[in-house]
């Protein structure tokens, strides 16, 4: 306990803490900084704040050095369960910005384009948002709380994908301030050489820009985890497939909505306080792509949450029911 409330007062504190080796060398790590431009002198260790006062190598040293002992894993799933492990690529044992450019190669692959014939066009869509997606691992990878040796994973199942670093909020900031976009960098060191090579931006926008692409809910927080989960995009409602029928809804319903989404707000229309699990086991419909829909509804503006989620109620607004 003396050492959790520690390790909370004392922020940014890697570079407090010794590298378990000294004897580290930084190849990989110069090599990036020769491809951006930049040329690491005879004083990087010092200019990067690679070392403890006592002038040896600290744990953002170590982290960034050609041979540690890291573990960043890409884990692949069949299924939507942690069942069936089909694939295991280990991403760590070397610099952190090699790791990090090899798992956003590896997501770059996995990342497929798959294409839709509607009555009006070819469509493209790749599973997930790349920005989004770009900005979930670089974050995790920046902001995981490495003090305690635990390092951040990505899980791929048949119907989404999830990222999850060690380490919740960063202490003094709560979760309206997070999805503002406010930064309180848990490891400074780290973003500093992020920031360097240009992988990162100082400017907070990593967050804004994921809930753009999927709203607040792909988060959830723990006291020692915090999980982003992006759903696959073949597992999203095709508007454009009923666009012939999305005319159709309630005259003062002012944009389109898909049949799923109409036949939700119909459930809530007729019982307020039903849960995602409950309007999941209805529509034959995952969890997951429950809460993209409702997340739709609420960025469309027919839908908000008044309340928490225990005795809480849907409130829609705009319309009380659809029809198709």
């Amino acid at each position: 306990m003396i050492e959790t409330l520690f390790a909370k007062r004392v922020r940014n504190s890697l570079a407090k803490i010794e590298s378990p080796k000294q004897s580290l060398s930084f190849a990989q790590l110069k090599i990036y900084y020769e491809a951006a431009g930049k040329t690491l002198n005879e004083q990087f260790a010092v200019n990067l704040d690679l070392l403890t006062k006592e002038k040896r190598y600290n744990y953002v040293g170590y982290l960034m050095s050609d041979v540690n002992v890291t573990s960043l894993k890409v884990a692949k799933y069949a299924g939507s369960k942690r069942y069936d492990l089909i694939e295991s690529n280990e991403y760590g044992n070397c610099s952190l910005i090699k790791a990090t450019k090899s798992i956003l190669d590896k997501l770059e692959v996995e990342n497929k384009t798959f294409a839709k014939i509607t009555h009006r066009e070819r469509l493209e869509q790749r599973l997930w948002n790349g920005v989004a997606l770009r900005e979930a691992v670089i974050n995790a990878i920046v902001h995981n709380d490495y003090t305690n040796e635990g390092f951040p994973k990505v899980e791929i199942f048949d119907d989404r994908i999830e990222i999850t670093s060690h380490g919740g909020l960063p202490q003094g900031m709560s979760q309206e301030e997070f999805f503002e976009g406010y930064s309180i960098p848990r490891n400074k060191e780290l973003m500093r050489i992020f920031g360097d090579i240009e992988l990162v931006e100082y400017l907070g926008s990593g967050i804004p820009r994921i809930v753009r692409a999927y709203g607040k809910d792909c988060f959830k927080f723990s006291e020692n985890f915090l999980r982003i989960t992006f759903p696959n995009a073949e597992t999203l409602e095709e508007e454009t497939d009923e666009a012939a029928g999305e005319e159709k809804v309630t005259e003062k319903v002012t944009e389109k909505v898909t049949e799923n989404q109409a036949l939700i707000l119909n459930l809530i229309a007729n019982n307020p306080t039903i849960t995602s699990q409950e309007l999941s086991t209805i529509i034959n419909m995952t969890s997951v792509k429950v809460r993209v829909n409702i997340s739709k509804l609420k960025a469309k503006g027919f839908l908000e949450r008044v309340g928490g989620d225990k005795g809480g109620y849907w409130n829609i607004r705009n319309s009380h029911t659809t029809r198709r």
